[in-house]
Parts: structure tokens; sequence; C-alpha cells
């Protein structure tokens, strides 16, 4: 599989047609999408202060109670596989650890942000069943190179195409005719380029600068289709790019894209993943995806 992907090395972006969509101003234009809501700021404070005990974050979350309790039917699901019931969100800090909860809340929160989004576009249980099928491999990936804090990819791989719902919510009718172009042949990022001036990974890229969360996710999540041009974090990127392809080779959900993006010889040299590995992260993605999504929806 892997030596059809090394075949397909070519990329390029389309140049712009004379503008360039001012990103920034597309998801401030919507409030629906322009912040995270209070609480997810307050977690993140709380998560960042040292003096903080696990049972005043517990109290936070808590606050809200929709969220603790998605939260609480998510470290209870047999993805996690706790021996036994978990009650109260103190209790899941303690076991599942605070920046683990930290990353729980946000991916939770932002499949609710994006809720609405018309089945016409886009079937949203697809695309989060390729998202969720991203963010496992990135995770895996991160595991065996032995990265600090991999379930952080785990969050960089679910929300790499978040940009492609920002355009659906906001530029529907230009996203019709982005599927219209990509029907001639071609990758869908690059039709958003031809007729949008920007594509997803940017948009995303934005998102979480506008969002305020940190530089890494945001970099990896805006280059992922060019780890090669992720100025201070191509490791990042590499994995997210790699963990697409895997999910797009699998077939595992959908984003809108017709083909599989070709591998960039540079993220898989900076990766040196042995070929081997490959099949292990098949067998763990295709074991894990569907009840790792249905834990969010």
């Amino acid at each position: 599989m892997i030596f059809v992907w090394l075949e397909k090395l070519k990329y390029g972006r389309i140049t712009k047609k004379g503008y360039k969509l001012d990103l920034r101003e597309l998801i401030e234009q919507s409030p629906q999408i322009s912040s995270l809501p209070t609480i997810f700021y307050r977690i993140n404070e709380a998560v960042e202060d040292p003096e903080c005990s696990f049972v005043e974050i517990g109290e936070i979350i808590s606050g809200d109670p929709s969220l603790a309790a998605r939260l609480l039917r998510i470290v209870n699901s047999s993805f996690f596989g706790f021996p036994s019931e978990i009650e109260t969100i103190s209790h899941a800090v303690t076991i599942v650890g605070m920046a683990q909860l930290q990353d729980l809340a946000l991916a939770t929160t932002v499949v609710n942000q994006f809720k609405g989004i018309s089945k016409e576009l886009i079937s949203m249980e697809k695309f989060w069943l390729h998202s969720v099928a991203t963010g496992l491999a990135a995770r895996i990936i991160a595991v065996y190179r032995r990265e600090p804090n991999a379930d952080r990819f785990y969050l960089m791989g679910m929300l790499h195409d978040l940009g492609r719902l920002v355009l659906f919510l906001n530029l529907p009718e230009k996203m019709e005719k982005v599927f219209e172009h990509h029907e001639k042949g071609g990758l869908l990022h690059d039709s958003e380029n031809e007729v949008i001036g920007a594509d997803h990974a940017a948009v995303a890229g934005m998102l979480l600068k506008v969002w305020e969360l940190p530089e890494m996710l945001q970099e990896a999540v805006a280059q992922h289709h060019a780890p090669n041009l992720s100025s201070q974090y191509p490791t990042a990127a590499s994995i997210v790019h790699v963990a697409d392809i895997i999910a797009h080779t699998m077939e595992l959900g959908t984003c809108g894209e017709h083909f599989v993006p070709p591998l960039n010889a540079k993220a898989w040299e900076t990766l040196d993943l042995p070929i081997s590995l490959l099949s292990s992260i098949v067998e763990q993605v295709d074991r894990q995806a569907t009840e790792a999504v249905e834990m969010f929806l």
C-alpha cells in the first residue's frame, strides 16, 4: 500500500485567482463558531493552574450538565475500559488525567459547535468518522515515536478538517461550486483554493488561532496537506498528514474528498516509520473507530 503512495508524491497548490479570502473575517462573521463556550476557557485555565485540584476542575465541568454527561459517557465507554463505573467528573479527572480530560472536553464541545450543517452538503456522521480515524492513527504514530503527550495528537487528527465545516457553514453556495470543480478531477483542497481562494486547512488553522489554542495544534492542522512547509512543528504536521492518508485509504467515513491525497515525501522521511507498522495502525484504527465516533455523537 505504501509503495502506491510513494509513487504519487507530486504536490502543488493551484494559484488563487487574484484574491485572497480573509480567513479571520470568515470565522468572526459566524457567532456560532467565532469563540468556544466560556466553560472551555475556564477548564483550560484550571488545568494550567498548578494549585487547582481535581475536585475544583470537576466542579467547573459539572457546571455544564450537558458537557459533564457527555464526558462521563465517554470515560465509561469500553474505549477506555475502566473496570468499574465512573460516576463523577472529579473521579474521571483523577483517572483519565487533567490534560486528556481537557482534550475530550474540547472535542465534545467542537462537535456540538457544528451541529446543524445541511445533510445535503455532507454527512456529519461520516465526516466525524473520518476525523476520529485520523485522530486514532495520529495517536498510534505518536506513541510509536514516543512523542510527549501522545493523546494531543488524537485531538490534532480529529480537528484537522474542521475548516471544511466552517466553509460549509458560512459559504455553502461557494462549496457547491467547489464540489462541481472537484468532479472534474484533482484534490478537493485544490478545488477550494481555485474557487474560494483558500483551503480548509488554512481556515482550520485560523479557527484554532482565533480560539487561542496551542500553536502546535494550529500549525499541525494548517499544514496537514503540506507538512514540508511547517516551520515550527514539522513532526506534528507530518504525523497528521500521514494519519489522514491512512484514514482515507481505509475509507472510514469521508470529508468530501474523492481521492487519497498524495503522500508527502518529506513527511514520510521525517517520521521514519517502518512499513511494518502500517498493518498494526490499520488494525487498531479499524477496531476502534466506529465506537470512538459514537462516543461524541
